[in-house]
């Protein structure tokens, strides 16, 4: 009775932006990852900060989950309705809100996509550089704390949001932040949503940094004889200083996904893909450089290329990699997941996770930000094979204890969601419960995207 009374209020309130239409169900409870479909009870639309203030004060009255959903891009099951509820899709909440030149800042609604805000930018010769791939939505992005191919010189969400504005459980609307580059006054609250999934508050504004579009980018492609000779060039390019705007490296395998799925003739090696930003001579010179070091471990001739349309190709075909990959297995699923460890342990990491890929039943392509420690493996199987899932999920969980073993991280850009919970425990011991308390006391009804991220009761 509660959640009837609850969707006919919702229903009322907010007219056409709410539906309980099956196919809307239904898309809003797929996974980009393994979980199973999880629709939710409705899927409502805000397009204003009052929209979402009602539905929250709604779903509160009535004990009712709530879920934010973005793109529906994210891989460890964060928009999933585990216990029903209301999915707050933002997409119509799409505006850029304010440009600040001047400040190099930008405000916008959450619904607003990566690519939708550089589009926007474009005359401003400023741009916003996180790139985890995927088009994502904003909103989302920094409630996963995303990051990408240019996180070794720009950094994460993490270092790009400045402040935002979210509607608590309770109702309370509080902004976070300002457009000063810094702080010293209180508890750092944008830093505390950052990456909190959803599980505080809705998110439904971000103030974020821009950064100058370069005068110039250079980007190439080399080959490696083994994993190890690629990792050692990427440590002695960072500790010689030159500044990489992006360092990408795949395993053999992938690097035969590429050349079949773009028809490239790619060397079935491991490889690195670079690029760097700065003025003319700067790039030239940074790009020299790091030949030098690629000859000097082995490499093959490095190859790199200023002109535009070179570069975005480079750069199609890693973003493609999820697709190339997929490819080569017609008709399998794939299970992504990520670790990050120390880069001085990068090689290691890549190394056992390949044994261990080779020695199973299944096959799992390796990729990855070398230049941050992080890297990716998509894992190849038979959804209706029980077997083949049974096979992924161990092989990740090798991984993701191998990361902790190893100094590192189990999620380094996916996040934790529902998938990775079992190692919460084990990398934050004491401090998963301080998570918790925390969540309790911003959300004591634990309506706010519950079976996420923290410890305990929270999660039934």
């Amino acid at each position: 009775m509660a959640l009837k009374q609850a969707l006919d209020q919702l229903h009322k309130v907010l007219g056409n932006q709410f539906t309980i239409a099956k196919s809307e169900l239904d898309l809003h409870g797929r996974s980009e990852s393994y979980f199973p479909m999880t629709p939710p009870d409705a899927v409502v639309y805000p397009e204003s900060r009052a929209d979402v203030e009602k539905i929250v004060e709604i779903c509160a009255i009535h004990d009712l989950p709530v879920i934010g959903w973005g793109a529906g891009t994210s891989l460890e099951g964060h928009g999933l309705a585990l216990r029903g509820g209301v999915v707050v899709d933002f997409t119509r909440m799409n505006k850029v809100l304010q440009i600040n030149a001047a400040d190099m800042t930008v405000t916008v609604q959450p619904g607003v996509t990566r690519e939708a805000l550089n589009q926007e930018l474009r005359a401003t010769g400023l741009f916003f550089p996180v790139d985890p791939g995927a088009n994502a939505t904003l909103g989302g992005m920094a409630m996963t704390r995303a990051s990408g191919t240019t996180t070794v010189r720009y950094g994460t969400m993490r270092d790009n949001v400045l402040g935002l504005v979210a509607v608590l459980a309770d109702g309370r609307v509080i902004r976070t932040g300002s457009q000063a580059r810094k702080s010293a006054a209180g508890y750092d609250l944008t830093a505390l949503f950052v990456g909190s999934e959803g599980t505080l508050g809705l998110v439904t504004e971000l103030t974020l940094r821009l950064h100058g579009i370069p005068e110039a980018t250079s980007a190439g492609i080399c080959a490696f004889p083994d994993m190890k000779s690629a990792v050692n060039t990427v440590m002695e390019t960072i500790q010689m200083g030159i500044p990489m705007a992006r360092m990408e490296f795949t395993c053999a395998d992938t690097a035969r996904a590429f050349s079949d799925y773009a028809g490239l003739e790619m060397q079935e090696a491991p490889h690195l893909l670079v690029e760097f930003n700065g003025s003319p001579e700067a790039v030239k010179q940074d790009a020299e450089r790091f030949a030098e070091i690629v000859e000097d471990n082995g490499g093959s001739e490095f190859r790199w290329s200023t002109r535009e349309e070179e570069r975005k190709a480079l750069w199609a075909m890693r973003h493609n990699g999820y697709y190339a990959i997929l490819a080569t297995r017609p008709g399998a699923r794939a299970i992504v997941t990520d670790i990050c460890v120390p880069i001085s342990k990068l090689a290691q990491a890549v190394d056992e996770t390949r044994a261990d890929i080779a020695a199973s039943t299944i096959t799992g392509p390796i990729l990855g930000h070398v230049g941050d420690g992080n890297f990716h493996t998509i894992l190849l199987v038979d959804p209706d094979n029980p077997d083949d899932m049974h096979e992924a999920k161990r092989l990740s969980d090798q991984m993701a204890f191998r990361a902790l073993r190893l100094g590192g991280t189990c999620t380094g850009e996916h996040g934790i969601g529902m998938g990775k919970l079992g190692f919460m425990r084990t990398e934050h011991g004491a401090g998963w419960d301080v998570m918790g308390s925390l969540k309790m006391t911003l959300d004591p009804q634990n309506i706010m995207n519950p079976g996420k991220l923290v410890p305990g009761p929270l999660l039934h």
